[in-house]
C-alpha cells in the first residue's frame, strides 16, 4: 500500500471515531446544561431557607426512606461523615429532620422528615417533576436521528426553554449544530 493510500485509510477510520467522540461530547455538554437547570429549580427554593444542594439530597432520601440510618445515608450520598453532620445539624436545628435512637441498636441514629421537612422535600420534588414531565412531552425537532437524537432532544428539553438557543449557539461554536 502506498503512503498516500495508507493515510487515506487511516483518516477514513479516524472519521467515525471523531464523529463518535463529538456525539459523546455533545451529549455530555447537554447533560451539564440539563443538570444545571434541573437542580436550578430547587436551588432557588433552597436559597430562601439558606440551604444548598447537600441539604436537598439529604431531604430527598430521608423523605423517601423514613428511618434511614446515618450509615445508609453516607453510603447513598458518598460524602464524608463530617460533611453530612454539618448538613444534618442545619436540618435538625431548623426542624426539617428529626433523629431517633435505633430500637435494636441504641448507637444507631434513625432519620425522619418532620412535617416541615416533608413539605419542603415535596416542594423540591414538584419543581423537578414538572421539568421532567415537560422534557418528556416536548420533543425538539422532527428529524429521526435515532437514540442520539432522542437523548439530545431530551437533554435540550431539560434546559430552560429561553436558554436553549444560547446553548445551541455555544455548542455551534465547536462546529456542531443541534438543529
Amino acid at each position: 500500500m502506498t503512503h498516500q493510500a495508507t493515510r487515506q485509510a487511516e483518516s477514513g477510520a479516524a472519521a467515525p471515531a471523531r464523529e463518535a467522540a463529538t456525539v459523546n461530547d455533545d451529549l455530555i455538554e447537554l447533560l451539564f446544561f440539563a443538570y444545571r437547570d434541573f437542580v436550578g429549580d430547587p436551588d432557588r427554593i433552597l436559597a430562601q431557607y439558606g440551604f444548598g444542594r447537600a441539604h436537598h439530597r439529604v431531604l430527598h432520601f430521608v423523605d423517601r426512606y423514613p428511618g434511614l440510618t446515618i450509615a445508609e445515608l453516607l453510603d447513598i450520598l458518598r460524602i464524608t461523615k463530617q460533611s453530612l453532620n454539618r448538613v444534618l445539624k442545619d436540618l435538625i436545628e431548623q426542624g426539617y429532620i428529626a433523629q431517633k435512637t435505633g430500637e435494636s441498636d441504641r448507637r444507631q441514629r434513625l432519620l425522619f422528615c418532620t412535617e416541615a421537612g416533608a413539605a419542603l422535600a415535596g416542594d423540591l420534588t414538584r419543581v423537578q417533576v414538572r421539568r421532567l414531565a415537560r422534557a418528556l412531552s416536548d420533543p425538539i425537532g422532527d428529524e429521526s436521528g435515532g437514540a442520539r437524537a432522542s437523548a439530545q432532544d431530551f437533554l435540550l428539553a431539560m434546559i430552560e426553554p429561553d436558554e436553549r438557543a444560547a446553548v445551541r449557539r455555544l455548542m455551534a461554536r465547536r462546529g456542531r449544530d443541534l438543529a
